[in-house]
Order: C-alpha cells, then structure tokens, then sequence
C-alpha cells in the first residue's frame, strides 16, 4: 500500500514508524501467548474462571501488557523515531533489532519463570524479589537447575523467540522514503511531541487528566476472584510498578504472644449479638477539611465555617473531638474506610499486596443478603476505584458510564456533584434492601470551579476551594431532601468523612501532624439515636468495624480501628507523615521507626512546639510499645497474605 505525499510515495509496508507498530504488535501478541500458557499451567489454581471470565481476565490483560511493553521498549522506539538518516543504515537496523530481541526476550523470560513459580508465592513477583536474593551466592547455580526442572517453560520460552524473530523479519524498512530533506525533518522533528504523547497515555493506562497511572490493584477492576487478578497481570509491569515502592519490611519487635497481647486487628464480636439488616450509606467528601465544618470548631469565636447544611446534620448526629484520616491521599482512604486498612509508607493500593485476601465491609455484609454500589461522577477506572471497590467486595460501580450525559461534566474530574447525588438519590431508591452504597463526590478539587448557575450564590473565602466547599454542601443537603421522604430512608445508617484534608489553609494547627489528617467522621441515623460530640478520637479505620458493631455482626473480622459504639475499644489512630504519628488520648507520638522522636500534648500545645518524652516516660514508652506492635502486625500481615481473621 502506498501513500502520495506530493513529494514522494511513502510504502507503509516499510515505512520505519510502520515496521516500530508492527514490532509492538508482534510483542503484545507474545505476551497474550504468555498469560495463556501461565494460566493453562496454573488452571488448578483458578477454578472459578470459566471461558467467558477467561476472555475478560485476557482482554484486561492488555492494559498491562501495553504499559510494560512500551516501558520496556523505550529504547527501541527512541532508536527509531528519532529523525537521524543514520537509522536506515544496514548496521545500525542490525543493532536496532539486537537491542529489539534482547529487551523482549527477558521481558517473554520473566513471565514463563512466573508461571512455574506462582505455585510457590501465588502472587506475581514484584521488585522486591531483587532483595529476596540480594544475599544469595548461588545464584548461577540456582539458575542453572531452574532451566534444567523446568525445561518445558525454557522450551516455550525458545519458541516464543523463534516466533518473534520469524515474525519480525518479514517487515524490512526502506528509506528514507521522503527525499525531500527538509520536509523529512521538519515532519520528522513534529512528530516527536506526538509519540511522546501517545507513549504517555499507554503506560498510564488513559489521557484524561484524572487517570493516575494504573498500578497492581487496577488489574481487580477485571476479576471475580482476588487471585484471578494474577492472570491479568504481567510479571514486568509488576517488577517496574513496584520499583521503589516495596519498602514493607518485615518486623519482629516482639514474639507473637506479647505481640497479640499488645495490640491484634483481629476483632472478635460476641457471638449472641442479633444482626440487624439496616442499609448503610457512606459518604466520602473529596478534600473535605475538618477545618472547613463550623459545628466541628466551636472552640473558635466568631467561625462560622463554610457547611450550614453538615452542621445542622451534626447537631443530630454522632461526632468525635478529634477525628482523623489514616493517609494524605484519596487512594489511601478506600482501604481505610471499606477494609479498615490504613496505609503506612507506601499508600496499600501501591504496594506490591494490594491484591492480597481480604474481606472487607462489602464482602462481609454481601455475605449476609445485601446489595452493594459504589458511586464515583469520574470517568470510569479514575484512581483506581473501580478496582478497589471491586476487591472490597462491592458489586455495583456507577461513574461517569453509567451516568450517561456527560454536558454535566466539569471538564476536569467528573459529573458535577448536585447533578451525581441526583443521580445517586434515584438509583438508591430502586436497590433492593437491605444494600450497602458508597459515594465519593468530586467536585471540591483542584481548579475548584463550580457550576455556571451557582454563580454569585456562595460567599467563599480568600481559598478558591472554599465556595466549591459550600456548593458541595448545598448538592449534600438537597440529596437528603430528595431521599428523607424514601421508603428506606428511616432505616438507615449514614457515614459521613473526608478522603483526606485540602491544602489546609484556615488555621495554623491544621497544617501540623494532627490537623493535616483531620477530617469529619460522622455517624447519623434519622431517628436521632446517634447525637453528640465525643470527647475522644476516631479514625477512618474505625468506621468498618463501627458500621459491622452498630448491625451486631457477629463473626471475626480485621481490621485496624476499632468499634466506637463499643464502651471497651480504645480510641487511637495512626496515620504516616515522615514517620508514624500514633494518636491516644490527647496525646501525639512521633516514631521514626525506630526510636520516639518526641510527645505532644496535641489537645493544649495544638502547634506542637513543646516535647514531653522525656518529661511523660511511662506515657512515652506505653504509646511506643502500641505503636511498634501496628507496625508489626501491619507488616507482617502484608507480607504473609493475613489480612483476614485465622478460619
């Protein structure tokens, strides 16, 4: 096939962009061939996929397959679009394909050497494996047996060559095909901008501005199963999306008995308690400062705040003087929220056990007869939340898709919010009850725009976020007048909390270790059982185990907060800001991981100016001791797949 370009005819058979599609192709190809192999081989292992759910776990595994293709084919692409007459030398296409057939066959190799040593970690190997063998002395040895036990993957994996080197050969570049030089650079110069482009969009998984690049928890956004999720993955994207993200170490600060003694996630409800089947609501604010709620800083003359609508809701329902987020990020508050599983270091869905066993509120309260649905007014698979809700046990995703209309989006992040909760208020009605249906609003983010026709409706502040706050708000309090009047309203517990904390911006305190993790949590019913302010802390991971006491679930389940309408859990919350911050009381404990750096009394000395370790030493060494054993179980856990209560 040719194409006139006025100055000469290009053949597209041999034209070197065309032959560089074709290479990736022949590679995305190989790749596919690989998943097959690995699940044939580990089909004992997956026993729920049938062929249907076989076709869909292989057609999300291209997401990946194309992420870890062009990461891993960089150098080849740049070798041959950069606009230099030297690429059509003999010589240098010999290298070229050298450097083609080098990359890509390690890349086929990680993936068959995966498929046989999945029985022994039934998980994909992740950067950390460098550090697993970083002191091993017999690694050609080692090697050397591998190739020889496994000699049918080496065979796979010569063939799987052979077949890429065949392909390859039948496309032969020519050129250069435009002999007009000038017009050769200039176009050749043009197109870099777009091939930088393009190769952004492919190993992030999207264009649009709000997909984060995919990591290892996207792939359950196609799964049935927590460990089918292997089969979407590749072993190279796993490697590179965890390089330098693997900072889980395992710590042994106690044995386990005083470890267990010390501080267990595992919580273990009576077993008399009677389940009660009431809907449950959760309501997760995007940047929703606690600093920005008037009825949650009473203690500051004159501030009103920027939520009339929440402050009327707090006055009749269920609060905490100090209530607090368990990470800086929206990633970070899923787990937390839905799992009771904060993250430390590294954010949970980022690590390398993202996509370990757990059971989560989903899961638990499907288990006992509910509907379950996740809102989010983003384009589909934005964050990653899809995927996340997916593992959590949640059955039912509604974005931006099944919103259907999209002249009601932002133009940034998704569906305005009064326009979503709408959206939100009318499928709620038509669940079947008892259901479980999480929203996470959008619109009170960066660059903080509202809609047209609220224009001049909100007063604001100095902060642009501050009116998106209050038009927020307002979408929250026309969502509950839809809704109080439904047949399912009475028989409802609503949470209400923040993803995280904005800039914060009002208060001095707010930008230190407590005040950058505080964030409403607040518990409310309709018929006003749940009222008033506790003097004490809760945390996001609090509201799993909150939501499964206040229904009196009665079986074992984890997760690291506690029960706040049990008299016997202490309240604490932990959150990681340049080291641990652990909360008790009205107490702050900063640990480094190794050693206290310093005591707060956060409540009186809010800006944190006056250590008192040395002054408070029982305090101190009691905090640390609960401290490490979090650490410890947190862990541990993730690197032992425990993120479930023992059967």
């Amino acid at each position: 096939m040719t194409l006139l370009n006025g100055f000469a005819t290009i053949r597209l058979s041999t034209n070197i962009f065309m032959v560089l599609i074709q290479r990736l192709l022949i590679i995305m190809v190989m790749m596919s061939l690989t998943r097959v192999f690995f699940y044939l081989y580990n089909i004992a292992y997956f026993p729920e996929v049938t062929l249907p759910s076989l076709i869909r776990l292989l057609w999300g595994g291209l997401r990946f397959d194309l992420t870890a293709v062009l990461y891993v084919n960089l150098p080849v692409i740049l070798l041959m679009v950069l606009p230099l007459n030297i690429r059509f030398k003999p010589a240098y296409q010999r290298f070229t394909e050298v450097v083609f057939y080098v990359l890509n066959s390690f890349m086929l190799g990680a993936n068959l050497a995966d498929t046989v040593y999945y029985r022994f970690t039934l998980r994909r190997t992740t950067a950390d494996v460098f550090r697993q063998f970083e002191n091993e002395t017999n690694l050609t040895q080692l090697f050397i047996r591998f190739m020889a036990d496994y000699w049918y993957a080496v065979l796979v994996w010569v063939t799987l060559i052979a077949l890429m080197v065949w392909w390859n050969r039948r496309y032969r570049i020519e050129g250069p095909q435009m002999q007009n030089r000038f017009l050769y650079y200039t176009l050749g110069v043009l197109s870099l901008p777009l091939i930088g482009y393009l190769f952004i969009g492919g190993v992030r998984g999207g264009f649009r501005h709000s997909t984060r690049p995919i990591t290892i928890s996207n792939a359950a956004a196609y799964v049935q199963q927590a460990a089918e999720v292997n089969v979407v993955l590749n072993t190279p994207f796993a490697v590179l999306r965890t390089i330098g993200k693997t900072k889980i170490a395992r710590v042994n600060f106690y044995d386990e008995e005083e470890l267990e003694r010390i501080y267990s996630p595992v919580h273990h409800p009576p077993d008399t308690l009677t389940f009660r089947k009431y809907n449950v609501v959760i309501i997760i604010l995007e940047s929703f400062s606690r600093e920005f709620i008037g009825a949650l800083n009473k203690d500051k003359p004159g501030y009103s705040g920027f939520t009339p609508f929440l402050d009327s809701l707090i006055a009749h329902s269920l609060t905490f003087r100090y209530s607090l987020a368990n990470g800086r990020k929206s990633i970070d508050a899923l787990p937390s929220v839905l799992a009771g599983i904060p993250s430390m270091e590294v954010p949970y869905v980022l690590t390398p056990f993202s996509n370990n066993r757990i059971r989560a509120l989903g899961t638990l309260l499907s288990e006992r007869g509910y509907h379950t649905s996740f809102f989010h007014g983003a384009p589909n698979g934005s964050m990653g939340f899809d995927a996340f809700a997916n593992m959590a046990g949640i059955k039912n995703y509604f974005g931006m898709t099944e919103y259907g209309n999209d002249k009601d989006f932002d133009g940034m992040w998704g569906i305005w919010d009064h326009k979503f909760l709408d959206f939100y208020a009318e499928k709620l009605g038509t669940f079947p009850q008892p259901f479980l249906s999480v929203f996470f609003s959008v619109s009170s983010h960066h660059p903080f725009i509202i809609p047209s026709e609220f224009e001049g409706r909100f007063k604001g502040g100095e902060q642009p976020i501050l009116k998106c706050i209050e038009y927020t708000d307002y979408a929250l309090r026309q969502f509950f007048y839809r809704i109080r009047r439904q047949p399912w309203f009475k028989e409802t517990l609503f949470v209400i909390t923040a993803d995280h904390c904005s800039s914060n911006i009002l208060f001095p305190e707010s930008r230190t270790a407590w005040g950058a993790v505080s964030v409403p949590v607040i518990f409310y019913r309709p018929d006003n059982s749940l009222a008033g302010m506790r003097n004490e802390i809760a945390q996001q991971t609090d509201i799993m185990p909150s939501v499964l006491g206040y229904l009196g679930y009665n079986q074992p389940y984890l997760a690291f907060g506690r029960n706040v309408f049990s008299a016997t859990a202490t309240p604490f919350s932990f959150s990681y800001r340049d080291g641990y911050n652990y909360f008790e009381g009205e107490w702050l404990l900063h640990f480094d991981g190794r050693a206290t750096g310093a005591l707060y009394h956060f409540a009186s000395d809010r800006m944190l100016n006056n250590d008192v370790k040395d002054e408070q030493f029982d305090r101190t060494r009691q905090m640390e001791a609960k401290i490490k054993a979090i650490i410890q179980q947190y862990n541990n856990r993730l690197l032992d797949n425990r993120l479930t209560p023992p059967m």
